[in-house]
């Protein structure tokens, strides 16, 4: 087979009936007579290149344009490609394209296409030329195009204004609560043309499965498209090999499909991190014609016709759903073992999808190890992700829960949108079937539940909603083409039962979303429920202040303040900053300083998050993991996001890292009192003695207790904690401290704003070193989650802690990585040196 890849000499241009005429004289003449495109690309990231728009991330450039998404586009280039040999078929391949085509060669329409997340094959054989043919691919608006199915079938419900229901393209491409809406369009994956004979390989699946006595057993199933040509139906053989083993099947002639078995001896586990390693094995496939006289049967002879390789690991997985005392469990098996999730959820990284590398990528799961995942959730309103994902997570160990991608609406079931949904399923779960890492394909987000409780119900009078997808249509395609895997209906979905007869958002069934907190009570919330899988949950707060400095200013160029249109046009969610606010006061009181107010921000969304992980991880196995919102972001914004859009760990990230961590030590009520839980998510038993402290604020014990403890491998238990240590004479000038080993919990009976915190409570002192610099701090009094925010002296600057906690007399160094000549006493001062002993606002006068 010769691929051809269509990467360069192609041409963006506009429709100029559809351009609006308040443009610049000169945009609107390059957009009539062309710009340099390159493929994978979209019109934003051509235009950007070009110079001829404003960064749209930046400000808010994002309103400005706006007419794009109302514009038809055209990318256009020229095809040298020689006319097809009597045998030979030629196929021009669209990887991805965005959204709705119209495909021309020579002014001939060769296909038209309506969905993102499907490859396009097109036969050319009868369309080529000895010459240079003109294709073009037309781009109509995907808004109109879905304002317009809307109108024909009759409007669904949602949860944005415009109608993402209705065409199959990235629904956060409209707008979210934390993307932007820029509704993009273009080739955003490559463009081929393959030229091939007799047949190809149309599709390779890989079914794993581990038997009892180790054996690895791999089905490898082969899918082939004959050419319908003269030699097109030959006998084939297909030959497969992993790990030292090959086997080779047979292919009739005109038959299409034949599976291969392979068996590896003493198959080398593949684990999820934390659990063990993750070998992985090179399974090679090749397709060529079969040799009938071989004395041995048939053998591939001539040339090969279709090669393919993915790396696989061996390894089990299931979802136990089972019926128990408190409900039904929600537990992930991988090898046999159960394992406590701990995730967060996937969006795209770049709005812009194309700019999004293999290397960018591979830092962003790092950063989610760094922060102890090891599951993450390619979340349904994105898209299905890049192999470089997939293979990275098989690396890493990291778990791969993938939604198919529909998401927060209701989606008609008619055609051609159902064939559309079924088609894009077919290809990706296909596609996916390798990787080791992905563990659970889950049939859409919130769909269930919003058809339920959202007012759908009236609006949609009796017209389909996609029940059919998420009960029907996903789960046939799953078990057809990957029964190595378990399905869930949504996410949230109580597995097993009607959504009338159990809701989809039972705390004692399936999967959970709790969202009550950040949009109506306190985060302290959290400890009313003890679902058995809580797989969204989070908190917003700001972006770090470099990337404020960077994206997000006011006219004269400092940070937009908090009201600032700019601030707010990066703020998505609805009445945000209100929430923000309402969700301080309680903790931390408001900051009326800006800058305060920004760490505040950040530190109360670590805290949320880190409260909520806590108190999930305390009731394992009866809540059996938790899947944070969300790992990263996709631009500038204020967000759940634990990593920002310019790639910088935020205060939440931190708090991730402590509360997922494998050992954890924590003071949780149980029964109307305080009582001890450590988690113990390792191989090895913990077996140590931990020491109780009841001390003022500035060091002084009050009452003192050991307490031995044992606690087994994956396991977590509670312990009393004797009345000595946890009835405090003043609870606002009094700290409990837990140490067990090097692990250290911190417990106060009242918020922040009751506590007579110093608000200087410790010495510090910086002083150079390679690499960067070195700050030591001695505590004087009680410091709550000392942090450094580096990233106001230097924006490339990093940190190897924050959000310490240190009691009264503790020191601690935190190794400050920079290139930078900073001066020191600035790392030891705010608003680098932050706690929430100086921001915290008391609701008693100091002194009193």
């Amino acid at each position: 087979m010769n691929h051809d890849v269509l990467d360069d000499r192609w041409t963006l241009t506009a429709a100029p009936e559809t351009l609006p005429a308040h443009l610049p004289a000169t945009l609107l003449a390059h957009l009539r007579t062309g710009v340099p495109a390159h493929v994978p690309g979209t019109t934003h990231t051509d235009l950007l290149a070009a110079g001829l728009i404003p960064d749209p991330y930046l400000d808010r450039n994002e309103e400005l344009l706006a007419w794009m998404k109302r514009v038809d586009w055209a990318y256009e280039r020229l095809l040298d490609s020689p006319p097809a040999a009597p045998d030979e078929r030629v196929d021009l391949v669209l990887q991805g394209v965005d959204t709705v085509a119209t495909v021309r060669l020579d002014g001939t329409v060769l296909a038209r296409t309506a969905n993102q997340h499907r490859t396009h094959r097109i036969d050319l054989r009868d369309h080529l030329q000895p010459r240079p043919q003109t294709l073009r691919v037309e781009l109509a608006s995907a808004l109109t195009h879905a304002e317009t199915e809307a109108a024909r079938l009759g409007p669904r419900p949602l949860t944005y204004p415009q109608p993402f229901n209705m065409v199959r393209k990235m629904a956060c491409s409209f707008g979210w609560d934390w993307g932007p809406d820029l509704q993009t369009a273009g080739l955003w994956r490559p463009v081929v043309v393959e030229r091939w004979r007799v047949a190809r390989l149309a599709s390779v699946r890989t079914l794993v499965s581990v038997l009892p006595d180790g054996t690895g057993v791999v089905q490898v199933v082969v899918d082939v498209e004959r050419s319908g040509l003269p030699g097109g139906d030959v006998p084939l053989v297909a030959t497969a090999r992993v790990a030292g083993v090959d086997t080779v099947a047979e292919l009739h002639a005109g038959s299409t499909s034949a599976t291969a078995r392979l068996e590896v001896a003493h198959a080398p586990l593949w684990w999820p991190v934390g659990h063990g390693s993750q070998p992985l094995h090179e399974l090679e496939v090749e397709l060529r014609a079969a040799d009938p006289a071989a004395p041995a049967g048939p053998r591939g002879t001539g040339p090969v016709l279709g090669s393919w390789a993915r790396r696989i690991g061996f390894r089990t997985v299931e979802l136990d759903t089972a019926r128990d005392d408190h409900g039904a469990a929600f537990t992930l098996r991988v090898n046999g073992r159960s394992v406590f999730v701990r995730g967060a959820n996937w969006i795209p990284d770049d709005h812009l999808l194309t700019r999004v590398t293999r290397e960018r990528v591979a830092a962003r799961l790092d950063q989610a190890l760094g922060a102890h995942l090891n599951l993450l959730r390619v979340w349904g309103g994105g898209i299905y992700e890049s192999e470089d994902f997939y293979e990275l997570c098989d690396e890493r160990g990291i778990l791969v829960w993938q939604d198919f991608l529909l998401a927060c609406a209701a989606y008609p079931e008619e055609e051609p949108l159902r064939s559309e949904i079924e088609a894009e399923a077919r290809e990706h779960v296909a596609r996916l079937t390798p990787h080791p890492s992905l563990v659970l394909w889950n049939g859409g987000n919130e769909n269930l539940w919003g058809f339920l409780d959202w007012g759908w119900q009236d609006e949609l009078e009796g017209r389909t909603w996609g029940h059919a997808y998420a009960t029907q249509i996903l789960p046939a395609v799953v078990a057809e083409l990957d029964p190595t895997r378990p399905y869930v209906a949504n996410s949230p979905a109580s597995p097993g039962h009607d959504i009338h007869a159990v809701h989809p958002n039972d705390l004692d069934h399936g999967s959970h979303h709790q969202w009550e907190v950040w949009n109506r009570v306190d985060y302290t919330a959290y400890r009313d429920e003890v679902p058995r899988f809580c797989s969204e949950f989070g908190f917003q707060g700001p972006p770090t202040w470099a990337t404020l400095q960077r994206a997000v200013r006011a006219e004269e160029g400092s940070v937009a303040g908090k009201e600032h249109p700019t601030f707010l046009a990066h703020q998505k969610a609805a009445d945000g900053n209100a929430k923000l606010d309402r969700g301080m006061a309680p903790h931390l009181g408001v900051p009326a300083d800006f800058a305060d107010w920004h760490w505040a921000g950040q530190l109360n969304q670590a805290r949320a998050v880190r409260f909520a992980i806590e108190h999930y991880r305390s009731w394992w196995p009866t809540t059996a993991g938790a899947i944070v919102w969300q790992l990263n972001d996709c631009w500038p914004v204020t967000s759940w996001a634990a990593v920002d859009g310019d790639g910088r760990p935020k205060p939440l990230w931190w708090a991730m890292r402590a509360a997922f961590a494998d050992r954890l030590v924590t003071v949780q009520p149980r029964d109307g009192r305080e009582a001890l839980v450590v988690v113990n998510d390792t191989p090895t038993l913990w077996k140590a003695t931990a020491v109780l402290e009841r001390q003022t604020l500035d060091g002084h014990v009050l009452a003192r207790v050991e307490l031995p403890l044992t606690v087994g491998a994956w396991s977590a238990g509670t312990f009393a904690i004797a009345a000595a240590v946890r009835t405090p004479d003043d609870p606002t000038r009094e700290v409990l401290l837990v140490t067990l080993d090097r692990t250290r919990a911190v417990h106060t009976w009242v918020e922040d704003v009751e506590l007579a915190l110093d608000p200087s409570p410790v010495r510090a002192r910086a002083h150079p070193v390679p690499d960067g610099y070195e700050v030591q701090v001695t505590a004087r009094s009680l410091v709550r989650d000392l942090t450094l925010l580096v990233d106001r002296l230097d924006p490339d600057a990093s940190v190897d802690d924050a959000l310490v906690t240190l009691p009264a007399g503790a020191t601690t160094t935190f190794r400050v990585r920079t290139s930078a000549v900073l001066d020191p006493a600035d790392l030891v001062a705010a608003p680098v040196m932050r706690s929430a002993n100086d921001v915290v606002v008391p609701t008693r006068p100091a002194g009193a």
